[in-house]
């Protein structure tokens, strides 16, 4: 028996059925705009000197985590700043590099360093804190003598 202004059962299920595909697409579509928002903003690429000079046009404005080492003699300081230009290189490939701000204590001529920035067409730009120099090799076990075990 059919009362008036009441669905039939098929009717409701199919209704019910839509609202939660409805919202499962939903849902789908905002957390994937989510995550590539996220993503898309944070997303960086590590590359070596020598990789990207290869083709610098192709990673200009881009985001980089470029590693080489500091070119003997090339580090200059403007006076009474901490404005910074120096060259990097990997593989015979090198760049210009320019920084503003406190260097760690262990940047120096051929330290081996990973700068975060982006690349312009007048060298590598580096954001701030975006300098981390590596340790030198002062601190690694010399060659031949071998480490002891704590024992």
């Amino acid at each position: 028996m059919i009362f008036w202004g009441r669905s039939t059962p098929g009717r409701f299920m199919k209704a019910t059925t839509a609202k939660i595909g409805a919202t499962v697409v939903a849902i789908t579509l905002a957390l994937g705009g989510l995550m590539y928002t996220t993503l898309s903003e944070g997303t960086e690429y590590y590359k070596h000197v020598d990789e990207v000079m290869v083709e610098p046009a192709a990673w200009q404005g881009k985001r980089l985590q470029l590693h080489g080492f500091v070119v003997d003699k090339s580090i200059e300081r403007k006076p009474d700043s901490l404005e910074y230009r120096f060259r990097i290189e990997s593989k015979g490939k090198v760049v210009q590099a320019r920084y503003t701000g406190i260097v760690p204590d262990t940047f120096k001529h051929g330290s081996e360093v990973v700068l975060k920035g982006t690349l312009g067409p007048n060298g590598f730009a580096v954001e701030p804190n975006g300098v981390m120099a590596k340790c030198p090799s002062k601190y690694e076990p010399a060659k031949g003598i071998p480490a002891t075990s704590g024992s």
